[in-house]
């Protein structure tokens, strides 16, 4: 091979590299969480249930991943998911169903860009709910 040839192979896996590194540095793991209570219902319930929800989210893989744990329920959870996108004190469909069970809750969901966005705006809440309160009878928004 000539010396320019390996000069624009050299070159070429140079910038490969470089595209290479410039991307896995801007890939991150952000963490969120949301206190879960009766008042952040909306309506508010009479519940004394608690809860609090961990959650990190890596923006390579746009992977979200939660941890909710819960007591002091009126029941069983019927119900668990990540609604959105609404406004603190606004109410929104369900965009990110869980699977409802003891706690804790764990799992994992691939976002779409627009579930994405709403994470990082702040307009996601976690809602769970029993027989007693079919709406909801704690919820909390999600905060970096």
């Amino acid at each position: 091979m000539s010396s320019n040839l390996h000069s624009k192979i050299a070159l070429a896996a140079a910038v490969a590299a470089a595209c290479a590194f410039a991307t896995m540095a801007r890939a991150e793991t952000m963490n969120f969480k949301a206190a879960l209570d009766a008042k952040s219902e909306v309506p508010p319930t009479k519940s004394s249930g608690t809860g609090s929800a961990t959650l990190s989210y890596d923006t390579a893989s746009k992977q979200l991943t939660w941890t909710v744990t819960y007591s002091s329920l009126s029941g069983p959870v019927t119900g668990a998911h990540i609604h959105g996108p609404a406004e603190p004190g606004k109410n929104a469909g369900v965009v990110v169903p869980f699977t409802a069970g003891p706690s804790p809750i764990k799992g994992s969901k691939v976002l779409t860009e627009a579930q994405a966005k709403d994470l990082m705006a702040g307009k996601l809440y976690v809602n769970l709910h029993t027989g007693a309160n079919k709406d909801g009878e704690i919820r909390g928004n999600i905060t970096k």
